[in-house]
């Protein structure tokens, strides 16, 4: 089984993708970059762009009646590893005890010339 998820909470693929797959088990969730659905608009800074990317995933994660507790894998991809204490901060808001596996790298370039994309997996 594959079911595609999408919901207008999270900016829509731009291109020949899905927000997230759910396959009955697990739920793959594309990478999320810090633009507000809302307002089209990407917010300024680390800070404000790990939290939107955030609560973008969350949207996705609750379009599938899912939540970060779910969440058992991540990929955080950064344009400047120096972000990383930041980034940090705000994710170990979000995810709580046990904590999901995680990679954090740092890319050449991300869409739109953001900070910050976030990409989860998450179990049912």
């Amino acid at each position: 089984m594959k079911k595609v998820i999408a919901t207008t909470a999270a900016p829509g693929a731009i291109g020949p993708y899905s927000q997230a797959i759910d396959t009955g088990t697990f739920v793959y969730a594309s990478g999320q970059i810090p633009l507000d659905p809302a307002t089209g608009t990407i917010p300024d800074g680390i800070t404000a762009q790990t939290t939107q990317s955030l609560a973008n995933v969350c949207a996705i994660l609750k379009e599938a009646g899912l939540s970060v507790d779910n969440v058992v894998k991540t990929t955080v991809f950064l344009a400047d590893m120096a972000d990383f204490g930041a980034m940090n901060e705000v994710y170990g808001k979000v995810f709580t005890e046990p904590y999901p596996a995680r990679s954090a790298v740092a890319v050449r370039e991300l869409p739109k010339g953001v900070l910050v994309e976030i990409e989860v997996i998450a179990v049912r």
